[in-house]
């Protein structure tokens, strides 16, 4: 429309364009006017000819559009229509199946109801029943505390100690079963272990003995060592702390002393002084420091030798000066370094074949016993002392450990700890490794006899085989079989828990019943 009344509006100015331009103009301008005019005639009824034909397509459109429209939403109504009676439907079963689960659930109601009477009356009857049956016990008790002389109390007692003392021997049983069979087995395996170990480190052994014996050249230079109203001789003892020993022994001298060290120091100190001939208080007091210099430095090539010899490397110098030492030091008479190297060695074996670390191992055996070699003044166990020295100097934890547990004073961690105490033992027991002495000898046989006697239904004990087992004879009235079995294994475990002792203590309980008869 707006197109048709642009056309027109342009038209007319047309007209009037060439009105003007003929009025203005000359009359010869009449025939083009009327030429004009037709033309804009003709022009209108074509503008109006293609306006009626766009009004026509714009209804044409109008109409298809509408109709597309209509279309859809008659899709869309009956979409929702069957939406609708889809879900009527839905709800119209699920009414039909909640009017029978309520049919059904009445059902069950009126069920349980006469389950629930019907429990009832089984009750009644069962309380009925049971009150006859405590009659009938009652009547049975009173029957059989008549017939056996009990009360129920004792009666009860009796079966209670009775089924107590089943459970308690077939326990026994199964714990002795188990226990042989565990035993058996690790027993195969450790004795591999432990005889490989030991045929690979078989070595020498001799108890270091607490006198030293310097040879004279001649009897005359006892007077010398002497000295004037006996000064040199105090002299000496005051600058080395050992005791000088001149008897009647032949060109002999014995240097007594606990302290191997301060013996080593007076040996080579008077060695020195025989062979230069000058024995003064001067003279042997510079004597003996050079004396104490020289083994200072034997004690530093002492420990690297030894941590050479075990292949150990990266050990801090303080602690190789510290293992040095251990050569002037012995444990009951066995020489600490010896004793400790051998340990090194049986450790770093067993953790081989056993997959563990070798140099763990051979570290804590060397330095197991480093505590032993610390001044007077620190007070503590060995392993724990030994074991803060080695943390301070930066050892492993594994090794610490293995160290402050070697005698069961911290708990154990690893089992190079235990490696360690088992080469330990096994040092410590070879045939001639240490000595003993017979006070202490006799306390530990006492001790032993004295922990197998504490035991309930133990007659007599007899510790034998210097100690290395204990025989034990039980009353056979208070002691089954079974029971010797688990009386044997809980007095190895105070054994162990109340003793120290080299190597391993067996114990045999015997039970024996003799029947005496005489014939007249």
């Amino acid at each position: 429309m707006e197109y048709m009344t642009i056309l027109i509006l342009s038209v007319v100015g047309l007209v009037l364009g060439f009105g003007v331009a003929y009025f203005a103009g000359s009359r010869a301008a009449a025939n083009r006017i009327a030429d004009a005019q037709e033309k804009a005639k003709a022009i209108l009824e074509e503008a109006e000819k293609e306006a009626r034909t766009i009004k026509k397509e714009r209804l044409l459109e109008v109409k298809e559009e509408l109709h597309k429209k209509r279309q859809e939403l008659e899709k869309e109504y009956a979409a929702r229509r069957a939406k609708l009676q889809s879900q009527e439907k839905q709800l119209v079963s699920r009414e039909e199946a909640i009017e029978s689960k309520l049919e059904l659930i009445a059902r069950k109601e009126k069920q349980i109801q006469q389950a629930d009477q019907e429990l009832q009356r089984k009750q009644r009857l069962i309380e009925q029943k049971l009150k006859e049956a405590e009659a009938l016990v009652a009547e049975q008790n009173k029957r059989l505390e008549r017939i056996t002389g009990m009360s129920q109390e004792e009666a009860k007692r009796y079966l209670i100690e009775n089924m107590v003392n089943e459970a308690r021997a077939e326990a026994a049983l199964l714990v002795k079963q188990i226990r042989d069979e565990a035993k058996q087995q690790a027993q195969r395996e450790a004795q591999k272990l432990v005889i490989e170990a030991i045929q690979r480190t078989a070595s020498d052994h001799c108890v270091e003995t607490t006198v030293s014996v310097v040879n004279l050249a001649s009897e005359e230079l006892k007077g010398r060592i002497i000295g004037k109203e006996g000064r040199n001789i105090r002299a000496f003892e005051s600058a080395t702390g050992v005791d000088l020993i001149i008897d009647d022994t032949p060109e002999a001298v014995a240097i007594s002393a606990f302290d191997p060290y301060r013996r080593e120091i007076a040996r080579i100190a008077l060695e020195r002084l025989l062979a230069d001939g000058r024995i003064h208080p001067a003279r042997i007091e510079e004597v003996v420091e050079k004396a104490r210099k020289e083994v200072d430095e034997e004690i530093v090539r002492a420990g690297e030798q030894a941590v050479i010899e075990l292949g150990i490397h990266n050990m801090h110098p303080e602690l190789i000066r510290h293992v040095g030492k251990m050569k002037y030091r012995s444990s009951y008479g066995q020489n600490l370094l010896a004793h400790s190297i051998e340990v090194a060695f049986l450790a770093g074996i067993m953790a081989a074949e056993l997959g563990l670390d070798v140099q763990h191992a051979k570290r804590a055996g060397l330095l197991h016993d480093i505590g032993k070699v610390l001044d007077r003044n620190t007070d503590g166990p060995h392993a724990i002392l030994g074991m803060e020295l080695a943390k301070r100097y930066r050892e492993h934890h594994v090794v610490c450990n293995a160290i402050g547990a070697h005698h069961e004073d911290i708990e154990m961690e690893t089992p190079i700890a235990v490696l360690v105490q088992a080469a330990d033992s096994i040092s410590g027991a070879r045939p001639g490794a240490r000595r003993e002495s017979l006070e202490q000898y006799i306390k530990r046989l006492e001790k032993l006899e004295e922990i197998a006697m504490s035991f309930d239904g133990v007659q007599k004990t007899f510790a034998i085989q210097a100690g290395r087992e204990v025989r034990v004879i039980v009353e056979p009235e208070k002691v089954d079989d079974l029971t010797a079995d688990q009386l044997a294994t809980d007095i190895a475990k105070r054994i162990e828990e109340e003793m120290d002792y080299p190597g391993q203590i067996k114990v045999t309980v015997i039970r024996e019943r003799r029947s005496y008869a005489i014939a007249k």
